[in-house]
């Protein structure tokens, strides 16, 4: 059962799981989320109706109702979890892997993610141990449930005059299209790319941090003349940006420039998220407009509890996750699109451009995120710090994910991956000189005592 990991269920079907196992994990929910209803969802692959099938007979067979919402996105299944106050919730879904995974993410009160620390182990255990799934005296019923006009006009709450845009759009042939057009119109001024749902991804897989998977957008946004162009992963609770000139956006500065937004518009100063991984331009282009960052693990099942933690106003990933006090403290790629999309609106009215707008962000060179095969990953890691901690005294140091080592001039973050035998590393420096210098140091390291190769 190697489908179980720290933020949700996800593999090969029919390898890494199977119908069985979509079965059980449907059985459990109920016990373990003390729930008697549950809000299901499913994206469009091709697994995914027979994995629906499984599920919902399983939380049935265990007595409780299901609420079947049918096609959705992730955030559509986060919405109805929270707004209609379920207990627990499952989107069947793999986010933005190729056509042969599926998976599931499991949600509680208030949309909150059960990740594997906070439940997805214990009912993995419960499977390992043969725990019998006896059929309730009394079953669950199943009800149709149709959130999605009441989702629509949520969001719409958030809506820009944007007719003084032309924007690029690609939806991957995955969940966006069930919104995209009814928020942001057609024809005219928005071009879209892949815009029929198909769960085969016949066009490129729906992950925006694979460079090739945006070169279309990239191509339409120059040949349209667009001012922005936006990408959506499979289940859109991602996404990702391109600037006028076709060049893709690094998804930490999007924090950063979020900041027009809910301070320069909403007046809303308060603390703001970002990963471990995320530009120290992103922190240094907020503080002056009074916002405290804070810094935490990689992953919505740390990120969206984090924020409810800390109350915090907005945050972001690396890969594209962008979450909102306003959303339940979850993530959603629509929103995101929206609030970005009225904010570049604001500066075509200043006659400045997207890419003008975060070149005003950046401040260092970026490696971006570079992979090492290794299999002692705790000793490399270790290795990595101790030798440059001992050449250099660290201004900021931490150890929650992995290790992010701040100097005055430059930065890393080494942190292991947690389904593969990888390390992943990014750095960040003033110049480009330094940015090599400290990357060439990190693969001799890795290479000379670990054995490791750059992948």
């Amino acid at each position: 059962m190697g489908a179980f990991h720290a933020y949700d269920i996800r593999g090969i079907y029919g390898t890494d799981w199977d119908r069985d196992i979509a079965y059980k994990v449907g059985y459990f929910i109920p016990r373990l989320l003390k729930a008697g209803k549950v809000l299901v969802g499913r994206d469009c692959r091709i697994s995914s109706d027979e994995i629906h099938d499984a599920v919902v007979q399983g939380i049935t067979d265990a007595g409780a109702d299901v609420y079947d919402i049918g096609l959705s996105s992730t955030p559509m299944v986060y919405f109805g979890t929270a707004n209609y106050e379920f207990d627990a919730s499952v989107q069947i879904t793999a986010s933005h892997n190729p056509a042969e995974y599926n998976g599931m993410k499991v949600s509680t009160t208030g949309a909150q993610a059960v990740g594997f620390d906070a439940g997805l182990g214990q009912i993995k255990a419960w499977i390992d141990e043969g725990v019998p799934t006896p059929v309730a005296a009394v079953k669950g019923r199943v009800f149709q449930k149709d959130i999605l006009p009441d989702y629509l006009a949520f969001m719409k709450r958030f809506s820009k005059d944007l007719s003084s845009l032309t924007i690029a759009m690609d939806l991957s042939n995955g969940m966006a299209n069930l919104f995209a057009k009814e928020i942001f119109g057609e024809g005219g001024n928005i071009h879209f790319l892949f815009d029929t749902l198909d769960g085969r991804f016949p066009n490129h897989e729906p992950n925006p941090l694979i460079e090739k998977n945006v070169l279309p957008l990239e191509a339409l946004v120059r040949k349209e003349g667009a001012d922005v162009g936006v990408i959506y992963d499979g289940d859109a609770d991602r996404v990702m940006f391109v600037d006028e000139k076709g060049a893709f956006i690094s998804p930490d500065l999007i924090i950063a420039l979020m900041g027009r937004y809910f301070v320069g518009e909403r007046g809303e100063k308060g603390i703001v998220l970002q990963d471990i991984r995320s530009s120290k331009a992103v922190g240094e282009y907020l503080a002056p407009m009074g916002c405290e960052m804070r810094t935490w693990k990689v992953g919505r099942a740390f990120a969206a509890a984090r924020l409810r933690e800390i109350d915090g106003v907005w945050g972001g990933e690396l890969a594209g996750h962008y979450y909102f006090r306003d959303f339940f403290y979850s993530d959603s790629g629509l929103l995101a699109s929206m609030i970005v999309l009225g904010i570049v609106a604001g500066l075509k009215k200043e006659g400045k451009t997207l890419s003008q707008a975060i070149a005003g962000i950046v401040r260092y060179k970026n490696s971006g995120e570079i992979n090492f095969r290794v299999e002692d990953k705790k000793g490399a890691m270790d290795a990595v710090k101790d030798h440059f901690t001992a050449q250099e005294q660290a201004t900021a140091f931490m150890d929650f994910d992995g290790y992010r080592v701040e100097f005055p001039d430059w930065w890393f973050n080494i942190r292991p991956s947690n389904t593969e035998p990888y390390l992943r590393f990014i750095c960040e420096a003033t110049s480009e000189e330094l940015l090599k210098e400290k990357i060439a140091g990190t693969e001799e390291i890795l290479a000379v005592r670990f054995g490791a190769k750059r992948q």
